[in-house]
This record gives structure tokens, sequence and C-alpha cells, in this order.
């Protein structure tokens, strides 16, 4: 009995300790990863770098163009994405009835979230550019994104829906609410953080995409900021692609790719501290 014990414990330990090293390795690896990209790239920023146009074959000059580009893309995307998501969220979970139905589409959209990002950029080349003759613009690249976004979305926002009480609904519907005044008035509301939380990592996620972009809108270079939607744009993930593979003065210009890289980085951090912001700000002001 003793020695059972004795190996039970062994094992328990033992696995303990394996998830503590994975976890701290984990850690470690996105310290390092972190620490090198702002250790190599400080240097390079600049209020030049960050407010003027790049020059001299993009080995001098700054990266406002795609600066700019990546907020417009990721902008446009969450204004596509957020309502095609959140309506669906609100279909599956609050409308529609829980049968078989219900769970193919639950699958179809979680297998879609499993697609490469590249095949999205294949997909919004054939449709966005090519079929509905949206041209290589910055409304093709953003819808192509707001497809790749969109099973984030939903799944965030189903789970911040599942999360608000039954009572909830209940309550607003024996005071003679309709089923649409209950999730418009008491659903939605409270489910509010959970679905802005998940808006907010669906932007960093389509800030931080190449592969979607460069098919469907992006610019190698550009010297002005895209003026409509029809517009090509420079955008942070493809300008560090190209500085990084594609130059033909790797050498001369890999300080500012790191530069590139610490800003796109710097971006999508802020994006997930707002996020987790506010999940914290409202748990705390919600109490049920």
């Amino acid at each position: 009995m003793r020695t059972k014990l004795n190996k039970h414990s062994f094992s328990e330990t033992a696995g303990f300790m394996f998830l503590r090293l994975a976890s701290l390795g984990a850690v470690l690896v996105l310290v390092y990863l972190v620490g090198t990209i702002i250790f190599r790239g400080i240097g390079s920023i600049s209020l030049e770098f960050l407010s003027q146009v790049p020059r001299a074959g993009m080995t001098a000059g700054g990266i406002k163009p795609a600066i700019i580009g990546t907020i417009y893309v990721s902008l446009l995307t969450l204004v596509i994405s957020v309502p095609l998501g959140v309506g669906s969220a609100i279909y599956l979970n609050e409308c529609s009835r829980q049968g078989k139905l219900n769970r193919i589409i639950r699958l179809s959209i979680r297998n879609i979230a499993g697609i490469p990002s590249i095949v999205f950029g294949l997909f919004g080349l054939g449709l966005f550019v090519a079929t509905l003759g949206m041209g290589h613009s910055l409304l093709a690249a953003a819808m192509t994104l707001a497809l790749m976004t969109y099973p984030v979305l939903v799944t965030t926002a189903e789970e911040a829906l599942k999360a608000v009480p039954q009572s909830f609904r209940d309550a607003a519907l024996a005071v003679g609410a309709t089923r649409w005044q209950a999730i418009r008035y008491q659903v939605l509301p409270a489910a509010l953080p959970g679905i802005a939380t998940g808006a907010i990592l669906g932007l960093g996620r389509a800030a931080g995409e190449t592969a979607p972009i460069i098919l469907t809108g992006a610019a190698y270079f550009l010297p002005r900021l895209p003026q409509n939607l029809s517009d090509q744009f420079m955008a942070l993930p493809y300008h560090l692609y190209i500085l990084s593979t594609q130059h033909n003065r790797i050498a001369d210009v890999r300080p500012l790719a790191y530069g590139t890289a610490l800003v796109l980085l710097s971006l999508v951090l802020v994006l997930n501290a707002v996020a987790i912001g506010i999940r914290m700000y409202y748990r705390k002001s919600k109490q049920w």
C-alpha cells in the first residue's frame, strides 16, 4: 500500500514538474523574443522613423505610411467583422435550436479558424480582387482579414453570451419584454466586456497578418497614405517581410527591420493590454 502511494506521489510530482517547466519554457522563449526585438530595434526608433515616408529604396526615412496603413486596414476589418461575428453568435446562442444544424454550423466555424492564412489570401484574391472587381485595395484586404477573424469573434462572443445568467432573460420576459428586447437590453450589455475583448484580440491578429494582405492590397512601397477604400496601402507586416527577406541590401536595412518589428510588436501588445484592461474593469463592476 505504501509502495503504491509513493509511486502515485512520484508520478504526480513529476507531472506537475513537467507542467511547470513547460510553462516556464514558454515564458522564457517569449522573454527572449521580445527582449531581442527591443534590444536590436530600440536604436532605430525616432521621431523621423515614426513620422516620415521611406526614402532611398527604404534604406532611410521612416515607416509612417506602413503604420497608418496597418491602423486603417485593422479598423476597417473590425467594422466589417464585428457585426457579422456578433450576429452569428447571437443566432447560435439565443435564437437557433440546439440541434444537429446548430452543431454543424459551430463545427464549420471552428474548422474555418484552422485554415492557414495564405489560403484566406488566395480566397480573397479570387473572390474580392478578381470576381467582385475590387482590385488590390484596402477594402479587399480588410474583407479578407474580416473572414479570417470571423471565427475568433463568433467563438468569443458566444462564450460571452453563455456566461450571462439565464435569469437575466427570464426576468425580462417575465415583465413583458419580447425575446429581442431581452437580448438587446439585458443580455448584450452584460456580455459586452467579453465581446469587446474578442474584438480587440481579433484586431490584434489582423494587424499582425502578412500573407492575406500581400495578395489582396498591400504594396511594396508607397510614398503616400491611402486616400480611399480602393487604394493600395503599406502595412507593417509586409514592410517587415520585405526588409527581412527581399531587400537587395538586407544587411544595411536590418536595423530598420528590427525597428519595424518593435513598432508592430508594440501595437499588438497595446491592443492586448487594452483587451485585458477592459475585461478586468468590467469583471470588477459585474456581480452575479
